[in-house]
């Protein structure tokens, strides 16, 4: 399960507004991808035009790690960044040099 960083401040924002309880409270998308769908989406954001090719004789891994979002869910909160949205927002930061990654300041480190 993936969560945009925008959607992850408007999350806190909205707690912080909306909840005082003790329990606690997920924050995801309620929604997961298998690793193939994940890179499709990524070779369909970067324009990546070649084969992808499972190694299938390996094991999978857990088959799924989703979130229960119910309680975040029922106070109003939900994510709005698809997964496609969010890597094609972030690929095009990374690819403007925005972000933590910038070539001026890797440099004065």
């Amino acid at each position: 399960e993936f969560l945009y960083v925008d959607d992850l401040a408007r999350a806190c924002s909205f707690v912080m507004e909306n909840y005082s309880g003790e329990d606690h409270l997920n924050c995801g998308v309620g929604d997961d991808v298998t690793i193939a769908e994940l890179a499709q989406t990524i070779a369909k954001v970067t324009g990546y035009q070649g084969e992808l090719v499972f190694d299938t004789t390996k094991p999978d891994g857990t088959p799924r790690k989703l979130m229960d979002v119910s309680r975040i869910n029922a106070l109003g909160w939900r994510a709005t960044t698809s997964l496609e949205d969010g890597l094609r927002k972030s690929y095009e930061d990374f690819q403007t040099g925005g972000g933590r990654f910038n070539a001026s300041t890797e440099k004065a480190h």
